[in-house]
Formats: structure tokens, sequence, C-alpha cells
């Protein structure tokens, strides 16, 4: 028999679909539910797999550990933390967050090219101005730096509205329909100077710290907008301060920070060109998120007891 731990505090109805999941697998399974802060090493060390995260030291007691379920998309902590053995699968939760977390991003787009975070400002202080130009989404060029499911989601909504979309990845692959241009990341500095908007959907891992630091934030064109809604380091914070409060771009959204949380105080915070979200793009701030990732979990947890390949497996040295 094998034991799974459940390490996220669901409702019944979602407790239910996971349950339905191990109904007439070829290996028994047993679900034991629990929040993620409430185990035990007794409860844990016979574990076969785990959905969800536990502390690092609960998790090392569980040493028949085969499988672990992440319920976010981002692998990169868990990676750090040493636990993972060569035994042990890693998998994820791509593909559940596409339409939170692109929804978001293009309430950001308008947010920016529209000036609405000036106008927010303004408001508060009941001031009446005209913030000045506006960028057209439909005459513009968007440039999609991570085109993994969260920035093809996001590239199909902006094609939609009549961008010229450009996306970049790590690896060459065929072009989708959603992308006008499909191109590596080697060619991202000839890439910058043709978006008015550059949106960051970018993984965890050394490859991508600081990779758009100052010199290519200084390559974008002048009066464009970023938005990063992958990881916070993945732009340098002193560049892009730079860039912003002399006017170079016209403004960033971020969901994510590098610190994160964003301290109090931090120069970010006195911008009126930069929207902060507290990395809420994700989350299960949709009920349909939630759902999608039950579905996910579900599926895997039938393949595992069936022997089968798992989805969305981690590359542990790639980080996704």
């Amino acid at each position: 028999m094998k034991k799974i731990l459940v390490a996220m505090d669901l409702n019944e109805e979602k407790r239910g679909s996971l349950l339905d999941a191990v109904k007439g697998c070829k290996e028994e399974g047993v679900l034991v539910f629990r929040d993620g802060a409430s185990w035990t090493e007794e409860d844990i060390k016979d574990a076969s797999a785990v959905i969800g995260r536990l502390p690092v030291p609960l998790i090392k007691a569980a040493k028949d550990l085969e499988w672990q379920q992440l319920s976010s998309a981002g692998a990169d902590a868990v990676i750090k933390a040493g636990y993972l053995t060569d035994k042990i699968v890693l998998t994820n939760a791509s593909g559940a967050y596409d339409i939170s977390v692109s929804e978001h991003m293009v309430a950001q787009t308008f947010a920016m090219v529209r000036n609405l975070g000036k106008y927010m400002i303004d408001q508060t202080k009941g001031e009446w101005k005209n913030e000045g130009a506006a960028i057209c989404i439909e005459e513009s060029t968007v440039l999609v730096l991570g085109a993994g499911h969260i920035g093809n989601a996001y590239a199909a909504k902006m094609k939609a509205l009549g961008a010229y979309t450009i996306g970049v990845k790590r690896t060459p692959g065929e072009k989708p329909e959603i992308y006008d241009e499909l191109h590596t990341i080697d060619s991202l500095d000839e890439l910058l100077p043709r978006a008015d908007i550059v949106a960051m959907v970018l993984p965890g891992g050394d490859a991508t710290v600081h990779i758009m630091d100052e010199r290519r934030l200084r390559l974008m064109k002048k009066g464009s907008c970023i938005l990063n809604v992958g990881r916070g380091n993945a732009i340098d914070p002193d560049g892009l301060y730079n860039v912003l409060s002399e006017g170079w771009l016209k403004a960033a959204a971020l969901d994510v920070t590098e610190p994160e949380p964003l301290p109090e105080g931090d120069r970010f915070w006195s911008l009126d060109n930069v929207i902060i979200t507290p990395h809420v793009a994700g989350g299960n701030s949709l009920a349909i998120t939630s759902y999608r990732f039950l579905n996910i979990a579900s599926e895997n947890i039938r393949h595992f007891l069936n022997g089968e390949p798992l989805i969305n497996v981690v590359d542990k040295k790639l980080g996704y």
C-alpha cells in the first residue's frame, strides 16, 4: 500500500476529488489529509508520496519517499532545499495557473499603457489632471520573455487584442500561431529595442538572475513598459529603479520583487510609474485555479498507483 500525504488545507469537496483518483488503481493507495504545518515525523516516515509542501526537517524523515507533487509551478525553492534524492520524482502544477496569471498580466498591461497607476494616485489626492500619452495595444509589439504555459496564455490574449507578439524561450521549437515570431534567448538583445511591452514569465534558477540588468533595460525602447510575474530576481532592481526614475521606461508592473516582500519604505513604493502587487497573480484568487491543480494532482495519483509515468515532471537540474 502506498501512503500519500496531502499537506494542503482542502475542503471536503476537494478532498473527494483526490479520493476518487485512488479508486480502481493497480496498487492500493491511502490518502492522509492535513495542512502542511501539523505533521509529525511519525506520520511521515512511511510516506510514499507528498502532495503539497512540508517543512524540510519533516520531509527528510520520509525515507521511502518516491514522489512529491507541488501545488506551485515554480520548483526552485524545493530543489535548493537539498532533500530531493535521485529516487524522488518531483512534479509541479504547471498549467494550473495559466488563466489566473495571464489575466493578471493583461490587467497590469492596460494599467501601465493607460497610466492607470498615476490616475489612482491622483484620485487619492483629489486631483483632476491628464497624465499624458498612452500606448495603443492594437498597434503595439509585445515581447513575452518566457514562452511557456503562462506566457503563451498571455500572448494569446494580447494577440486577440491586435498586438504583434514575439515569444522568447530557452530552446528552439515550433512556433505556435499565437506568436508572430518565436526566438531563443540568444536573440534577446536584438529583440528588446522592438518591443513596446516586455512581459517576463521566467522560472527561477541561476540562468535567470538579473537577466534584465541595466544594460538590457536600456536596450528597451524609450517609453516602453515592462512587467514581471515570474521571479523578482530576474530584474536587477538598481537598474530598474534608474531607468524608471529618469523616465527611460514609461512604467513597470511588478507582481514579484527583489527582495520579497518589498520592505516598507523601499524606493519603489515612491515611484508613480510602478504598479506593485504582492505576488498574487497566481495563488487561488480564482476558484478555477484550485480545480485545475486538483485535476493535475488526481491524474498523477492515478499514474503513480498504476506505475505509469507522471505528468509535469520537473528537471531538478534545470528547475522546471
